[in-house]
């Protein structure tokens, strides 16, 4: 065989083995996630986390100009020489494709965590609002903490460079009860994508290669811990996005610092309060009544900055990456964001809020 063939074969191969791979949670559960990812995460985060800019946006631009250089040069070749072309463009998915699933994307067929932690999946519409009416209340208590007033918006006080290190407290926390969650060597960084980002809609993003996490540096910064908090849970092992939220919502709201735990229970209100909205309206604006102002503030702070961006690009993103989704074992695909108040609705039944 041709070796210009290997690699297109390669991703062939690949591709059939990750279909046949969702049977086998059990297996990537054991070797890759808690035994193998570790190892490399580590030691990714070892090598990069302390130097201060983001490596992974380093190397995307380095790998963005090649390839359109490339395309460049073989512009007038294109329609003679296409097969090669072709074969050439595959073989390199097929390496990226191979590194993206050993250095982390494995972790997309690993135990469900609704599993792992033995939450219900199902719940009631009365369980349902009786678990925001509770956030309501948790949420009313911390802003007014803060504020002293229910009318005033809450402004971090925290740079972003300090935030970071902060967020480990909550994990902490979070590990005590939960083992499995804890986080070590802190490894997050401001984007340099961070327009970008803004543009298509997203708050930060895993480097799968690099480990590395990147934020958004632009977003409402009462929004920064719940949103760094949510690309930490992608560090140690969860690639699905509805875990990653409920992960980061649990390290924000068991933070000891109360502008945390206002990220936290914040986002998950905000998102219960959008559900009832499509749901029932009628108790969605009795919902509303009962939020502080303040609180709202917040929400039209976050709306605003999200107005001032809001293009075709979003919505072009949002269909790419929701397939992207689709195609890496989560069916719901962006929905599944909002899916972590599911586990938060059956996690707090025995809990208190």
């Amino acid at each position: 065989m041709k070796r210009k063939y290997i690699l297109p074969l390669f991703l062939l191969i690949q591709i059939i083995f990750l279909r046949i791979l969702p049977f086998f949670p059990d297996y990537i559960e054991g070797f890759y996630s808690n035994n193998l990812f570790v190892r490399i995460s580590h030691f990714s985060r070892i090598l990069l986390g302390k130097i201060p800019f983001s490596v992974g946006d380093c190397i995307y631009a380095v790998l963005i100009l090649s390839a359109i250089i490339w395309f460049w040069k073989i512009r007038k070749t294109w329609r003679t020489d296409w097969k090669d072309h072709l074969l050439t463009i595959l073989g390199k998915i097929s390496v990226f494709y191979f590194f993206f699933h050993l250095l982390w994307a494995f972790n997309y067929y690993r135990e469900p965590l609704f599993q792992k932690m033995n939450i219900e999946r199902e719940y009631s519409d009365a369980e349902f609002l009786a678990f925001t009416k509770k956030l309501v209340t948790k949420t009313n208590e911390i802003q007014f903490a803060i504020t002293k007033s229910d009318t005033a918006k809450i402004v971090f006080p925290y740079s972003q460079k300090e935030s970071f290190p902060m967020i480990l407290n909550g994990y902490d926390n979070l590990a005590k009860e939960h083992p499995y969650f804890k986080y070590e060597i802190l490894s997050v960084k401001k984007s340099l994508f961070s327009t970008p980002l803004t543009y298509m809609g997203f708050g930060g993003y895993l480097n799968p290669f690099t480990n590395e996490a990147q934020i958004n540096y632009l977003l409402p910064m009462y929004t920064f811990p719940q949103t760094t908090a949510h690309e930490m849970a992608h560090q140690i092992g969860y690639a699905s996005e509805n875990e990653c939220n409920f992960i980061g919502f649990l390290a924000s709201v068991k933070n000891d610092n109360l502008y945390y735990q206002y990220a936290g229970y914040s986002f998950a209100l905000h998102y219960c309060l959008s559900i009832w909205k499509f749901k029932d309206e009628k108790v969605f604006n009795q919902l509303k009544k009962s939020v502080n102002v303040g609180i709202l503030k917040n929400y039209k702070e976050t709306q605003d900055f999200h107005k001032k961006y809001d293009t075709f690009l979003d919505e072009g993103f949002y269909f790419l990456y929701d397939n992207f989704l689709k195609s890496n074992n989560q069916k719901d695909g962006m929905d599944s964001y909002s899916k972590f108040i599911d586990l938060a609705i059956n996690y707090y039944k025995t809990r208190k809020l």
